[in-house]
């Protein structure tokens, strides 16, 4: 359980920037060429400029804040980026010599920090290999946000919103916040891992690896799907359409792709 600090009394507002880069995965295998084009059409038909700009206004909902001004484009041939300019939803300069609860929890109602200088954005990133049927789409997300509200609040909607082989999580928060008396806040909430915030149901699905410099208050979360069901990697077909040498063959190739993207390196085995 995350624990919030001790309410504090600050000169001005709490202008901490805490940025969550949240980077996933989607593995597929089709294959022919014609499916290997359809997958990516398909793709870049279910996460298209419109539907990822809808996924930022669900964040923007879910972290507390009031859109200013959004952009979105789709590129040819495939790929499409969102990005929205973000300010805090309670009054403005509220916060003034107010005594808060500094909690990436804390309720929306009870946020009373004023926000500019955010932002939400999404990128993606479909793509295919040329020889052995693997293709991969990839979606980059940056949530930044100054004051107290916290993307955070917005982790388990993001993997929900991406039913992902490979996700990697980067939170880090920067900068300081100035109380009353002078000192120094380069932390308003107590964290030790990202793993914290997500919900248990879906962080069971996933094996885990954590690198967390707490001095440096950034925190790194990689998680890859435990279990592979082929029917759920096969576009255009079905696993009872392939002999049980073709299923292996594939097998290796998926569990293959997948653990070279989730330890950045390309594997030695051919």
């Amino acid at each position: 359980m995350v624990k919030p600090l001790e309410k504090l009394q600050l000169e001005g507002f709490n202008n901490l920037t805490k940025t969550l880069s949240f980077n996933i995965y989607d593995i597929c295998y089709a294959l022919t060429p014609q499916q290997q084009r359809e997958y990516i059409e398909y793709i870049d038909e279910a996460y298209n400029a419109k539907r990822l700009t809808w996924i930022l206004e669900e964040i923007a909902t879910i972290v507390g804040a009031t859109i200013l001004n959004t952009a979105h484009q789709d590129y040819h041939p495939q790929g499409a980026s969102a990005t929205m300019l973000i300010a805090e939803s309670s009054d403005l300069g509220a916060c003034q010599g107010r005594e808060q609860t500094l909690s990436p929890s804390a309720h929306q109602d009870a946020l009373v920090a004023h926000l500019d200088k955010s932002h939400i954005t999404v990128h993606t990133y479909p793509e295919s290999h040329p020889d052995n049927g693997i293709a991969t789409f990839r979606a980059d997300i940056d949530v930044a946000t100054c004051g107290q509200i916290s993307p955070l609040r917005a982790l388990n909607f993001l993997l929900r919103s991406f039913d992902s082989d490979i996700v990697v999580i980067d939170y880090r928060v920067r900068g300081f916040t100035r109380d009353v008396k002078g000192h120094k806040h380069f932390i308003d909430h107590d964290i030790s891992s990202v793993r914290d915030f997500i919900d248990s149901a879906i962080e069971e699905r996933y094996e885990s690896i954590d690198i967390n410099m707490t001095h440096q208050h950034t925190y790194l979360s990689k998680m890859i799907l435990k279990e592979i069901e082929l029917d759920n990697y096969l576009f255009g077909s079905g696993e009872e359409e392939l002999e049980e040498k073709e299923q292996k063959q594939i097998r290796r190739q998926l569990q293959r792709e997948m653990e070279e993207i989730f330890f950045g390196r390309n594997s030695a085995c051919t």
